[in-house]
C-alpha cells in the first residue's frame, strides 16, 4: 500500500511503482470516477485517427443519391416546422 497527499493545488502524486505496474507515463490523460467511497482514476484512451474512407462503409444507402438542393431544402423544413410548432 502507498500514501500519498493531495496538494494544495488538488494535485495527487501517483507513487513511481503504480505508475509502472499501471503503464502510465508523464503527461497520461486520465477518467477521475467518484465511487461514493474513493475515486477511481482510469487512463483515457484516445481514438484512433481515422479518415472518411475508414467510416464510409458504414453509410451505405439504398436508393437515389440526394442532392444538395435536395438535403437543404429538407432541413430548411424541418427548420421551419420547430419555429412554427409542427410535429
Amino acid at each position: 500500500m502507498e500514501i500519498t497527499k493531495v496538494s494544495s493545488e488538488g494535485q495527487v502524486i501517483i507513487p513511481e511503482e503504480l505508475l509502472k505496474v499501471s503503464g502510465w507515463e508523464i503527461g497520461q490523460e486520465l477518467i477521475a470516477t467518484n465511487m461514493g467511497d474513493g475515486i477511481l482514476l482510469k487512463p483515457k484512451k484516445p481514438f484512433a485517427e481515422t479518415t472518411l474512407n475508414d467510416v464510409a462503409g458504414c453509410l451505405k444507402y439504398q436508393g437515389t443519391p440526394k442532392s444538395l438542393e435536395d438535403m437543404n431544402d429538407a432541413i430548411r423544413q424541418d427548420v421551419e416546422e420547430s419555429w412554427h410548432g409542427g410535429s
